[in-house]
């Protein structure tokens, strides 16, 4: 048994298990039995069910504002039990992560630059009897705590060279529009596109002096603003926000109840001159 590590950063467990269960609960009963000295922080256990992207799109934006050495424990698994593999990351920039190689780690892991990954196989750092449907309590979490003591990446499991990758749907652009589609709704009932800021910048550019309006399938058009504030309560708007990524949405309101969208939704922003 390793000797306990003195980590200060903490683990940051991000799930899509919702706050009702006790799997969450489970899995920190877990660390605290192996690394009871470490600092557990609730990312989110919000993620809605299944939603990889949604996930991928937390970590993303969340992980460089914690502490250099902090472990990721995710799991939002739809496939838990089958062929995907568990693995285990550590990154340039210092951040670790655990989870399932099904995409959930690819945008964060990205960013920080993958400098070793591993495949979590070795017996001794999971739990004896591991259940088909609960790799986040059997293999995820004691993963997460051995590293946090200060096991080594290597006695993980195997080295892999590559993970999975999670692709968007890129923008299409034409002369004086940009089509994408709704990626993600937040607890607000904001509708996060795959439209970033640079295509925006691209059409303000091309056509400079005209007004961006932007649709969610067949809704009335909206100006883009930029904050929440600069709309009259009650008022659909479309701006960029803290994801970098162009969202719609209803000051002091939901837009997905307003629009009746979700994800898959069409966007689409046009340039023109004047009303819409």
């Amino acid at each position: 048994m390793p000797s306990r590590s003195r980590e200060d950063a903490p683990i940051a467990i991000l799930t899509d298990f919702g706050y009702q269960d006790h799997y969450v609960g489970a899995m920190k009963g877990v660390i605290a039995r192996i690394a009871p000295g470490a600092r557990l922080i609730d990312l989110t256990h919000g993620i809605p069910p299944q939603s990889i992207v949604a996930g991928a799109l937390a970590l993303r934006e969340s992980w460089s504002y914690f502490p250099k050495r902090t472990i990721f424990l995710a799991v939002v698994d739809p496939g838990v039990g089958t062929a995907r593999a568990p693995i285990a990351i550590e990154t340039r920039a210092g951040a670790r992560f655990v989870g399932p190689d099904n995409g959930l780690l690819a945008l964060a892991t990205e960013a920080a630059e993958v400098k070793s990954a591993v495949k979590l196989s070795t017996a001794r750092y999971r739990m004896q009897n591991v259940s088909s449907t609960f790799h986040g309590r059997d293999v995820f979490a004691p993963a997460a705590a051995y590293l946090w003591r200060g096991v080594p990446l290597k006695s993980f499991g195997p080295r892999i060279d590559r993970i999975e990758r999670l692709e968007f749907d890129e923008p299409k652009r034409s002369a004086k529009t940009v089509k994408g589609r709704v990626i993600y709704v937040d607890a607000f009932g904001n509708l996060i596109t795959n439209i970033g800021r640079e295509a925006l910048a691209q059409l303000d550019t091309a056509f400079p002096g005209r007004v961006a309006w932007v649709r969610i399938d067949r809704s009335a058009p909206m100006k883009l603003v930029e904050a929440y504030g600069y709309a009259l309560k009650g008022a659909l708007l479309a701006t960029i926000g803290s994801f970098n990524l162009l969202e719609v949405a209803v000051r002091d309101g939901s837009a997905a109840k307003r629009l009746g969208a979700s994800v898959g939704a069409a966007v689409t922003v046009t340039t023109r001159p004047g009303q819409p």
